[in-house]
């Protein structure tokens, strides 16, 4: 059974929730780990869905025209990875719409998916939904429909279903998580991947699938480079981020060997 694999396209201190005004101080390893992630996707026979930042795309526009030329969907996740909830509705359609337009002149191909940064969509930027089908987007990955201190809406589905907006309807596709003594564990990717056992992944995947239901799964470049920088960061934060970096390239590569994966507009239905 076909799985998607996303790649949240980022660096390493873009997800720190470090405004972008003061990204000039921070060592920019984009290079190294995005081509590490597209040698590790070729190696495997794999594409996937790249939902792209567009302050990285203004910056490395030829790391963004390899992932087309790579067979890869290319889909946004907005510009400077600010928060949608700490956004207005105007701001964040002009972020919208200039990563849209980046992409779709790198990319050479239409933008129809988007992933909000943090998982940001809540109930208290529902409205970041409307904005996105007025700019053309037909799906969202941003809804996860687990509780987090940063994102969530713990009561979402749990499968993809569509969402109507007062501009027409945009499927969700939320990261899978597992309904397990009526708890939603995440099992979709990210740190979860790194700090839980491969096997947790592994049975979770093969619960889904058994389910007839497609994962979706989604990783960070910058989690392939266990060699960035360390900075000090509150506790919680620097758990996340930094646990057990090593071994994401070795269990990256098992999963792409267990299971089959393709990108999002392949493996879902999207309209």
């Amino acid at each position: 059974m076909l799985n998607a694999i996303t790649i949240d396209f980022e660096d390493w201190y873009q997800g720190l929730e470090i405004p972008i005004d003061g990204w000039h101080g921070f060592e920019d390893r984009m290079e190294l780990a995005g081509r590490r992630m597209l040698e590790l996707l070729e190696t495997a026979k794999t594409r996937g869905t790249f939902f792209v930042l567009g302050a990285i795309a203004e910056r490395h526009p030829d790391l963004v025209r390899e992932i087309a030329a790579g067979g890869h969907e290319i889909a946004s996740h907005g510009h400077s990875h600010t928060l949608v909830y700490r956004q207005s509705p105007a701001a964040f359609r002009e972020e919208l719409r200039r990563s849209i337009g980046t992409l779709e002149e790198l990319g050479q191909a239409p933008v129809v998916g988007y992933r909000a940064p943090f998982f940001s969509i809540t109930k208290e930027s529902l409205w970041a939904l409307d904005v996105l089908v007025e700019e053309g987007i037909r799906y969202d990955s941003s809804v996860y429909p687990t509780r987090n201190p940063r994102y969530g809406i713990p009561d979402a589905p749990r499968r993809p279903h569509v969402i109507e907006t007062k501009g027409g309807p945009i499927q969700e596709l939320p990261i899978s998580t597992l309904e397990i003594r009526g708890q939603r564990v995440p099992v979709g990717g990210g740190a979860y991947f790194r700090i839980w056992p491969y096997a947790v992944t592994r049975q979770a995947f093969q619960a889904l699938n058994r389910q007839s239901q497609a994962a979706l799964f989604y990783l960070h470049p910058w989690e392939l480079d266990p060699d960035h920088p360390r900075i000090d960061l509150p506790k919680r934060i620097a758990l996340t981020h930094y646990a057990n970096l090593k071994a994401t390239k070795a269990r990256l590569e098992r999963l792409l060997r267990d299971f089959a994966f393709a990108p999002v507009r392949e493996v879902f239905d999207v309209g």
